[in-house]
């Protein structure tokens, strides 16, 4: 029986591919392998408590807890928009919503540049109420939300279309109203898709760079994300490269950190 199990797991694929596959996972594990080797562990804790890197990761967690924040608000009625949606109206929803995952985050700068900067339309009627948006912390959170908002509509999207509505309609049934239904219905079973959502956007937020650059700039204590001193550290200003490298590891870590706690939460949540 165990011989069966393991048969029916690995299947019948040639066993040469796995020289490929190692090769390709060598490709993902040895550069950040790399990183971790350049780290000087002996000053690791000063050079993460450098006045310039602690403005940039103080930066980065308040904005990208704020572009989290705009994506929650937004990105919840656009899921439910979506999921509960036709087939083909939901289709072309869903291809808007993922062009900013396949989009050069460059390019995402440039537009939202063109949106907001002064010789646009909305760009000058806010100029004329005061209100400036391009190169200032308000554009590091628009950044981060454009390349974020994604992240949680299509993991909370297909907890929603996996649920089905039969509870709604249940409740419904009962006598509930709508907003007590997808208070204590609808959003509770698609609790899984909301919390790995919120917590891959959130991610994303804080790894933003290329929009960032473009839309928000690089001022120090205003827009200079960790991913911002990373790269003016390397190109030989801004934090040293000490200060660069550990940053670098800082957002590693984040990273994995990021993607065991999704893992474990699906795991442990009841299907």
């Amino acid at each position: 029986m165990t011989g069966a199990a393991t048969t029916d797991r690995t299947g019948f694929v040639p066993r040469v591919l796995a020289v490929p596959a190692v090769l390709g996972l060598a490709l993902l594990i040895l550069p950040l392998g790399a990183l971790v080797l350049r780290v000087q562990w002996s000053t690791l804790w000063s050079d993460v408590t450098s006045p310039q890197a602690l403005a940039a990761l103080g930066l980065s967690l308040l904005t990208g807890a704020i572009a989290t924040a705009v994506c929650v608000v937004l990105g919840v009625p656009l899921a439910l928009l979506i999921a509960r949606s036709g087939d083909r109206a939901a289709g072309v929803l869903r291809a808007l919503v993922t062009v900013p995952l396949v989009l050069p985050p460059m390019v995402g700068g440039v537009a939202m540049l063109f949106l907001f900067g002064r010789t646009s339309w909305l760009g000058g009627a806010l100029a004329e109420w005061g209100i400036r948006i391009p190169f200032t912390t308000t554009a590091v959170v628009l950044a981060q939300t454009f390349v974020a908002l994604p992240f949680l509509v299509l993991a909370l999207e297909g907890s929603l279309r996996a649920t089905g509505t039969g509870y709604e309609q249940a409740a419904a049934g009962l006598g509930a109203g709508r907003w007590t239904i997808l208070a204590r219905v609808t959003l509770p079973l698609a609790a899984p898709g909301l919390v790995a959502g919120i917590v891959l956007c959130f991610a994303r937020a804080i790894g933003e760079f290329g929009a960032t650059a473009l839309f928000a700039g690089n001022a120090p204590g205003v827009t200079q994300t960790m991913p911002l001193a990373i790269y003016t550290a390397f190109n030989g200003a801004g934090v040293s490269q000490g200060t660069a490298v550990a940053l670098s590891l800082l957002l590693l870590v984040t990273a994995v950190g990021v993607l065991l706690l999704v893992r474990a939460w699906r795991v442990e949540t009841p299907r």
